[in-house]
């Protein structure tokens, strides 16, 4: 059975509002202004944007929902503090799935401590094609899943634009093979039932980017580490997680820019179970290619966007990359993405945009060309 087969979605783009939209007779010329009007909130206010979904899948039914973004100065006082932004996503079906994603991105008066928060509930199923890089459609294996992750990392300023932190990573994962005699019984993959860990580690960042929602120009560096001691025993997962996030923006001139990103993912141990591995896909990195598509210990990419922002609410971008899932087992094997996108931004006074993009993959022997639409809030990098 191929689950996302006769897929049909209809995403209903909502009206981004802020909180300091001043009162005005006319609904409709209110709604006209706040989505073409190209004037600045001197407030420094913080924005609200709601994004409301339906949707129908053969594996999920009916799905409802709603995706918002909330964006604002934790000090509107502080004309040097980085804009904070709280996102909300949840959804639920009429086959009682349901997945709700909390994060945050927040910065203090003087930008002195940046707290990153990720907290995601999860009762959703997803295609499994096996572990590696040279995966096949034919094998795709549909299981259910139940996912409960609250993650958290604090870093403080220690010079200017240099921040060292610690984090806390705790995931519990629960699995189910829906139809039997699929790949998911293969002898080489560990934690078919679930597992759990937590993982604790440190972390050091390098950031001079402009602002931190639509970059146009300055240089992210970000290296995290963190190790998963035996708490639970048995055969949760236990060993050491690696990550390594390096951007560069270069401005052509006001309008038009490029964004650059090399990002690897690495997770070491003994017998890794497959939850705790690396994937590729998804609407960050590797866009065009379904998230988990190809999946391994490590994870390596790279990835390049020329940006143009024609109008202060709208602009385009070309995006292009690379990258591959690799082991000891698994050489890397090298799969291009490319394609295009739209941009809204629904706060100017943020630069916060609301993304539509559509990309390839690789087209393999035998199989449709690989490709996704994108509806995501927020700049991919």
């Amino acid at each position: 059975m191929n689950p996302y087969k006769s897929v049909l979605s209809l995403i209903l783009i909502g009206i981004s509002l802020t909180a300091t939209a001043q009162k005005e007779n006319n609904l409709i010329k209110r709604v006209i202004k706040k989505v073409f009007s190209s004037s600045t909130d001197s407030s420094r206010g913080p924005s609200f944007m709601l994004l409301p979904a339906l949707a129908y899948a053969q594996e999920t039914g009916l799905e409802i929902g709603v995706a918002s973004a909330y964006n604002f100065y934790m000090d509107r006082t502080d004309l040097q503090s980085k804009t904070s932004n709280i996102m909300l996503i949840a959804t639920v079906t009429t086959e009682k799935q349901k997945k709700i994603n909390i994060t945050s991105d927040l910065w203090t008066r003087g930008n002195e401590y940046h707290i990153l928060t990720d907290i995601r509930l999860r009762d959703w199923p997803f295609n499994f094609y096996g572990i590696g890089n040279d995966t096949w459609k034919a094998d795709e294996d549909y299981l259910e899943q139940k996912l409960y992750r609250f993650k958290i990392d604090v870093e403080k300023k220690m010079a200017p634009h240099l921040y060292v932190g610690i984090n806390a990573n705790y995931d519990n994962f629960k699995f189910q093979d829906v139809e039997t005699g699929g790949i998911f019984e293969s002898e080489n993959i560990y934690g078919k039932t679930g597992g759990q860990f937590l993982a604790l580690g440190v972390s050091a960042l390098y950031d001079t980017r402009d602002v931190t929602t639509f970059t146009t120009k300055g240089f992210y560096g970000r290296a995290k580490y963190a190790y998963a001691p035996n708490f639970f025993g048995k055969d949760n997962y236990k060993g050491s997680q690696v990550e390594i996030d390096i951007r560069g923006y270069y401005p052509f001139s006001q309008k038009v820019s490029l964004a650059t990103q090399g990002l690897y993912r690495g997770t070491y141990g003994k017998n890794i179970p497959f939850y705790a591995m690396r994937d590729l896909g998804g609407d960050m990195s590797m866009r065009g290619y379904y998230l988990g598509r190809y999946k391994d210990n490590n994870y390596i990419t790279a990835q390049t966007e020329l940006r143009y922002r024609f109008l202060p609410r709208f602009g385009v971008a070309c995006l292009l990359g690379t990258g591959s899932t690799f082991s000891e087992e698994h050489k890397i094997r090298l799969v291009p993405s490319y394609g295009a996108g739209i941009r809204y931004f629904f706060s100017i006074e943020h630069s916060s945009s609301i993304r539509l993009d559509y990309a390839f993959g690789e087209k393999r022997t035998g199989e449709k060309r690989q490709s996704g639409f994108y509806l995501s809030v927020s700049e991919a990098f």
